[in-house]
């Protein structure tokens, strides 16, 4: 019998368990739901669905105590991935700043599960025309050209590469890397990096055998992968490569999480507080989150 997916909703004030519940209705598959126990029968009586019981899938209530229960449930979720009693897990959005103030010492799922692994994760997104990966995730833009290292980029490269061959099945995966600074620094006239630290670090990955194409500035690079050219972006920074995913994507990219010993798939969204509870939120997202999961752990 095929291990389940586990599910996690999310912030349970915002839009996650509706999404949830909406894929669950329109899919058949078995699934543990991990979330918040006294608002989730009522969420699957608001859109129309049938109790988890009746489509094979099970409610877990997380364990009472002090930690809010969207970091509980992600707690149970990944140990049960860990102890291969789940095949990959699926997350609904967070919200950062809430989880910030009640004490979450992390910046979102991403570092948390590298955590809770002992791993060194890689935030990626696929499941739209654009498969991206970030060299730095969530830090202040004046951070980041710090944080762009030659280790860092060639990690990313790399893990981003495997994850394409080994987990979607793509033999000889083609990579590009966007610069840092406009045109890729302009051969050193706009800035050094990518000749100091992100050229190099390309170098290493070539030399490794992976086909690798930059630095190249972020416009050249996102055309050459949305003529598919590429089968995939390595960019710097979050918003160098969301502002074009998302553009291009919403509602089909998948954010998915590379270099952990599970495999780990969620919305492209967050918690829309100000259309929770009004029954309105697409699902299209957690839909395909779910799909690229059941993809994954198939391929593997």
């Amino acid at each position: 019998m095929a291990k389940p997916l586990v599910i996690t909703p999310g912030d349970p004030a915002g839009i996650g368990p509706e999404v949830t519940a909406k894929a669950l209705a329109g899919l058949a598959l078995d699934a543990v739901v991990v979330c918040d126990g006294s608002a989730w029968p009522g969420e699957l009586a608001r859109v129309g669905s049938v109790l988890p019981s009746q489509r094979g899938v099970v409610l877990l209530e997380p364990p009472a105590g002090a930690e809010p229960v969207e970091v509980r449930a992600l707690r149970l979720a990944t140990t049960a991935c860990l102890e291969g009693r789940a095949r990959a897990l699926v997350t609904g959005p967070i919200h950062k700043a809430r989880l910030r103030a009640r004490g979450f010492q992390f910046n979102g799922h991403t570092d948390f599960l590298g955590h809770l692994c002992g791993a060194r994760p890689v935030m990626a997104f696929a499941g739209g025309a654009l498969r991206v990966a970030l060299v730095t995730t969530h830090l202040p833009l004046s951070q980041v050209p710090g944080a762009v290292t030659r280790e860092r980029v060639r990690y990313t490269v790399e893990t981003m590469a495997q994850a394409l061959r080994d987990q979607l099945g793509l033999p000889q995966p083609r990579l590009v890397v966007c610069g840092l600074n406009p045109h890729a620094g302009e051969e050193g006239v706009l800035g050094s990096e990518e000749l100091a630290v992100i050229g190099p670090a390309c170098d290493d990955a070539r030399s490794k055998g992976w086909h690798v194409v930059g630095p190249l500035g972020a416009e050249t690079a996102f055309r050459l992968a949305g003529d598919g050219h590429v089968d995939g972006v390595v960019a710097m920074y979050h918003d160098q490569g969301l502002a074009p995913l998302k553009l291009v994507d919403f509602g089909q990219s998948v954010n998915w999480t590379l270099g952990l010993p599970l495999i780990r798939t969620s919305v492209d969204h967050g918690t829309a507080d100000d259309i929770a509870g009004e029954g309105i939120a697409d699902p299209a997202s957690m839909v395909a989150a779910i799909q690229l999961a059941l993809r994954v752990s198939y391929q593997m």
